[in-house]
């Protein structure tokens, strides 16, 4: 791994990994040592090891976001307040990292244009073409949201 590839996401993790150590946040210190970590991991994991792309570092911070939700859903059902609050204060730090997600209005008219291609040759998309449609929808919206948002979008343009 050269430092000249080393541009962009990965480069503001390392940069605001150092300046929380200096400011004592224990929190965004933590979060941003496991972040690093997981991008570490994706980068040595497979046959060759290699340095990932701002949008695979953001695939990787997404997936962290995903596990800190969770366990602070799981958290919140066993009733340990206290843990579900830090990984939701992670989730947070880590959330800086990631683009702005869509709103609603903008996800229905990722649909609706991704729908227009795929009709483009004239043959209306049914259900039965849902997992093409959601499939143009994900390519377009690049991480910017939530697989299962798609899904009922896309449903509901459908239905």
């Amino acid at each position: 791994m050269t430092d000249t590839a080393d541009a962009g996401l990965k480069a503001r993790l390392r940069a605001d990994l150092t300046a929380s150590m200096k400011a004592r946040d224990t929190t965004a210190t933590a979060t941003l040592r496991m972040a690093l970590a997981a991008v570490t991991t994706a980068e040595v994991a497979g046959d060759t090891a290699k340095e990932l792309t701002d949008d695979e570092v953001i695939a990787v911070l997404g997936r962290e976001v995903r596990k800190r939700r969770e366990a602070a859903e799981a958290f919140d059902g066993a009733g340990r307040t206290e843990l579900a609050d830090r990984e939701r204060a992670e989730s947070e730090v880590l959330g800086r990292y990631l683009p702005q997600p869509l709103s609603e209005q903008e996800l229905v008219e990722l649909v609706r244009s991704a729908r227009g291609e795929l009709e483009a040759d004239g043959t209306p998309v049914t259900m039965k073409q849902m997992g093409q449609l959601i499939k143009a929808v994900q390519a377009r919206a690049a991480g910017r949201v939530d697989g299962a948002r798609v899904a009922a979008a896309v449903r509901a343009a459908l239905a």
